[in-house]
């Protein structure tokens, strides 16, 4: 029986998709992919994600305002991003964050983005869902003084940031995500930062159709290939795959309490 797992992070909605998304849905299916979590990273395109939640039943999808669009986009408000979370498969915040690799320049903007999204993960009690690249202060310094304020829970998604805001996530209680970006060869440094966590606070996701995993590098991704970036969990945890996506189904049941029940 093939291992049961879940594709914490993709994008279903983006045009690589249209011409094949049932058979996609289907191939991850077969390769023990029970559910995804498809993420809108603009809110005006909200109702074509949820569309694609209501269309399949292991879909489930959450909505925010992506940081590299924080300065194109209408600012989210909390109260949009509330309403939003009242659709019974709407079960996280974001994604939302920092990325000072090519918009730094917006860097105002997004801080102000991001901790709307911070204050709405607390008044819905859903997981925040993090963007973070070439931002590792200010990200840690926001994520932990909000958290000292009022707690909520929160992913780093696709994790490949330094140990010290692993460290620094993972002290606030928060979960790191594993991507195809840690199956690559040469990321055997993100790979000995993911072997100091808690095998207890990992999830795994594709971020397809992006950053697809060995054998398909360099190909578009898609969630059935969340098993790959597993197996390489698997050896970096010392565990059977088995157990490392039996691990990384109850973390993720644990975070994201409204896709578990």
């Amino acid at each position: 029986m093939t291992p049961q797992i879940t594709d914490s992070h993709c994008h279903l909605d983006f045009p690589d998709f249209d011409e094949d998304r049932d058979a996609l849905i289907e191939r991850a299916h077969e390769a023990g992919v029970t559910r995804m979590v498809t993420i809108c990273t603009k809110l005006r395109l909200e109702p074509q994600v949820r569309n694609i939640a209501e269309t399949y039943d292991s879909v489930y999808y959450a909505a925010g305002t992506h940081p590299m669009s924080a300065l194109d986009e209408p600012l989210a408000t909390v109260e949009d991003l509330v309403q939003l979370a009242q659709h019974p498969k709407f079960v996280g915040i974001g994604e939302t964050g920092l990325d000072y690799h090519y918009t730094a320049d917006s860097k105002d903007i997004q801080q102000e983005s991001l901790k709307i999204h911070i204050e709405a993960a607390r008044q819905t009690g859903l997981p925040l869902i993090i963007h973070a690249r070439a931002a590792d202060d200010d990200m840690a310094r926001i994520l932990s003084d909000a958290h000292a304020e009022d707690a909520y829970s929160c992913v780093m998604h696709c994790f490949s940031s330094s140990k010290e805001l692993a460290q620094a996530a993972l002290d606030l209680g928060f979960y790191l995500s594993m991507s195809g970006i840690s199956a690559f060869p040469k990321s055997q440094e993100l790979r000995d930062i993911f072997a100091t966590a808690p095998v207890d606070r990992i999830l795994v996701e594709t971020d397809a159709p992006y950053l697809a995993p060995p054998p398909f590098r360099g190909k578009r991704n898609e969630p059935a290939y969340t098993a790959h970036t597993a197996k390489v969990g698997a050896e970096v945890f010392g565990l059977s795959y088995e157990d490392f996506a039996a691990q990384t189904q109850k973390n993720f049941d644990r975070l994201f309490t409204k896709a578990a029940s």
